[in-house]
């Protein structure tokens, strides 16, 4: 647990993959809080696509695990009205591209309603989506678009990269008052364990988390694309003697300057991996914030190691579209070759 953890965690820990960290943390709050409660398709008796949910319906019953309709804006919509009324939901879309259909509730009702009230009320809600390619799913399953959901004022948006931090933000996001987007790396669901801290704790929706520490370069990430920018990191160590630094974002909107800001100070080069396409994506942000803050430490120009400016392609080019650990290595010798 890092140091910025809040946590009120009983002692000891367990060992648990993301999707069983997610389950872990939705059991966590709705034992402790019954205005808490989840809403989805196959959310119930099913467990979720992909088992997030699974046993939640048979301890918590049909009234806080509702299996709905197969439509994401009544989900959503529905969500709203439940927080508005004095509950917690969490809804799930089953894909973040299923998600669309829920866009304007999302826009234009949950994340405006503590504006449009004049702060009078607040919508406490979290859309749950698993996101990004990987897993050799059809078209509209492996989409990875959190820039949409980041340009909206008034929605805050979460990607884990590890089974603790999956925990400990979704409980921070579940006790937030205003509605959380929280998208999680289904490539990484299963891909491996970590201890887990048992009971309740919050990881802060601000900071980000230094990976690796380093002094010649700063590779910023988020999400799935965490694990090969840490490989591609210890490569470039090895190989060439680059002293890499890894800063994991964790919450997308809103996000970390300080720590983005304080990186870059010390190395002085960049380079920004994340697998969505490369126009208007988050790592143009994160390029700005530092050419905002930091010009004068700058000492190449910023590299950016993204997905490619096309539809998620299917199964045989999959892994060309997505950045591997070798495209991620590239990128960082290019930051440092200037």
């Amino acid at each position: 647990m890092s140091s910025a953890t809040r946590a009120t965690a009983e002692s000891g820990t367990d060992s648990l993959t993301i999707v069983e960290a997610v389950r872990d943390g939705l059991y966590t709050e709705m034992s402790a809080d019954e205005s808490v409660m989840v809403l989805g398709e196959d959310v119930g008796k099913n467990g979720g696509v992909f088992r997030a949910t699974e046993a939640l319906y048979e301890e918590f019953g049909g009234d806080r695990v509702v299996d709905t309709p197969l439509a994401e804006s009544g989900i959503v919509g529905t969500a709203i009205g439940l927080a508005l009324s004095g509950m917690r939901p969490v809804a799930e879309m089953q894909f973040m591209g299923f998600s669309y259909p829920a866009f304007d509730q999302l826009v234009s009702h949950a994340a405006r309603m503590r504006s449009r009230s004049h702060g009078q009320y607040s919508v406490p809600m979290v859309v749950r989506a698993p996101y990004g390619g990987g897993i050799r799913a059809p078209e509209h399953h492996s989409e990875s678009k959190e820039a949409f959901f980041v340009h909206e004022p008034g929605l805050k948006v979460v990607s884990p990269s590890t089974p603790s931090d999956a925990k400990g933000l979704l409980i921070a996001s579940i006790r937030d008052p205003d509605p959380v987007v929280f998208l999680e790396p289904k490539l990484l669901y299963r891909a491996f364990r970590e201890d887990v801290p048992t009971g309740r704790y919050e990881v802060p929706l601000s900071d980000a988390a230094i990976r690796r520490t380093g002094t010649d370069v700063t590779v910023y990430t988020w999400g799935a694309m965490t694990r090969p920018s840490l490989i591609a990191a210890d490569n470039v160590a090895e190989e060439h003697g680059i002293d890499v630094e890894v800063v994991d974002l964790r919450t997308l909107s809103p996000l970390d300057v300080e720590t983005i800001v304080d990186s870059f100070t010390k190395t002085g080069r960049a380079a920004i991996v994340h697998e969505a396409p490369k126009t208007g994506g988050v790592g143009a942000e994160v390029a700005t914030t530092i050419q905002e803050h930091a010009l004068c430490y700058q000492e190449a120009p910023i590299e950016r190691i993204t997905g490619f400016d096309a539809p998620m392609p299917l199964h045989a080019l999959e892994d060309y579209y997505l950045p591997q650990a070798v495209h991620i290595q590239e990128g960082i010798l290019e930051a440092v070759a200037f």
